[in-house]
């Protein structure tokens, strides 16, 4: 399934991102300081396991930061792991791995 055309939703009052698929919310949990912005918790209900929308909302936030000139910090591991698979995020990193 694709979710090109499911618009991300920057919901400030909670500090979350959203996707909304098939009527369920997934979301990260994120802080917000100066430039940089702290991804600390994504969170995929249990209906949508497996269908690529944990990756879609990474993808999706990772567009928001760049487009917005900020800095990303991954405190999430599952943000982490997916930086590991797609290093060409790493420009949007705060600080550069091994650095």
């Amino acid at each position: 399934m694709k979710y090109e055309e499911i618009p991300l939703v920057n919901n400030e009052a909670i500090h979350n991102f959203e996707l909304t698929v098939e009527g369920h919310r997934a979301f990260i949990d994120y802080k917000k300081k100066d430039d940089k912005i702290y991804l600390i918790h994504t969170e995929v209900p249990v209906e949508l396991e497996g269908k690529g929308v944990a990756s879609a909302i990474v993808e999706k936030a990772f567009d928001y930061i760049e487009q917005n000139n900020l800095k990303l910090i991954p405190l999430c591991v599952y943000v982490a792991s997916y930086l590991k698979r797609h290093p060409e995020w790493n420009r949007i990193l705060a600080i550069a791995p091994g650095h």
